[in-house]
């Protein structure tokens, strides 16, 4: 598979003009809306996180095309947190609780950051960097997926956002092997990464949930739930993607996805692509 350029691309999206985000922006679905708007919340403090652990590392690296590829992670990483911290803002004055999420979710990362070795935390982004690709690469894959999401600017956001963290996702695992991280070490954070970042994300989406008035409406209630099961997300070929990552030997671009980063990067970025003018407004 050929290193993917990682580059750092400066966009800007209009969270505010009618139809750019509306309240259940995932096509009025009450609990797909939640579960993404949770996720939003957790991306600012969680993708600092990434990059205060990757370059903690960054003096040890001695090869050149891993240093060049750590600098674009950061800046990818550095620029979602600020455009997800402007959706939050915008998701918190629409009904959603972004803020306290976001207070949670930095106490919970400053306490590990604390605690935990440098290199635990370098496994625990590693980890969740797979979950982002795989969950990354679904919306760029299935056109479910971007139908499930509406057309507003949060499916805008979110293609952007999933093009990059396709392109970056082998950088903190190669990081973490240039530093002398163990199988055995990658592997148990994953398991524990995994239940407390499902656990999580449950958690937060129904705290959410039980501040809408729409989620008292049974029959929307039981539709929304029962349309969950057959997410393309949730899907058997996703999970088999998630569990992989516990193979002895495992790396990222196992799966090469160099076709689709060149089809999406035209698509969104090139001339006359979906997201050119967002581009051209943040210069």
């Amino acid at each position: 598979m050929t290193t993917p350029t990682i580059r750092t691309r400066r966009v800007k999206f209009d969270y505010y003009s009618p139809g750019h985000v509306d309240r259940h922006f995932a096509q009025g679905d009450l609990v797909l809306s939640h579960i993404v708007a949770m996720l939003s919340a957790v991306f600012p403090e969680g993708e600092d996180f990434f990059v205060r652990s990757v370059r903690h590392y960054a003096d040890d690296i001695t090869d050149p095309e891993l240093k060049k590829a750590v600098a674009g992670f950061t800046g990818q990483e550095t620029m979602h947190g600020n455009e997800h911290r402007a959706l939050n803002k915008r998701l918190q004055e629409l009904g959603y609780p972004t803020r306290r999420v976001d207070r949670m979710t930095k106490a919970d990362l400053a306490r590990a950051h604390r605690r935990l070795d440098p290199k635990i935390q370098l496994a625990i982004t590693a980890a969740l960097e797979h979950y982002t690709a795989t969950l990354a690469e679904v919306l760029l894959t299935s056109e479910k997926a971007r139908e499930l999401l509406g057309d507003g600017d949060v499916r805008s956001i979110l293609l952007w956002h999933a093009l990059e963290e396709s392109e970056h996702k082998a950088v903190a695992f190669d990081v973490y092997r240039a530093v002398g991280g163990t199988e055995k070490m990658r592997i148990r954070t994953m398991r524990m990464v995994t239940f407390s970042f499902l656990v999580g994300m449950i958690f937060e989406s129904i705290v959410s949930m039980l501040g809408d008035r729409s989620t008292y409406h049974p029959v929307r209630l039981v539709k929304s739930l029962a349309a969950l099961r057959h997410s393309p997300w949730l899907a058997k070929e996703v999970r088999k993607r998630i569990v992989d990552y516990n193979r002895v030997g495992f790396h990222p671009n196992d799966n090469d996805n160099t076709a689709l980063l060149e089809y999406w990067s035209k698509e969104l970025f090139g001339p006359g692509g979906q997201l050119e003018e967002n581009l051209k407004g943040a210069a």
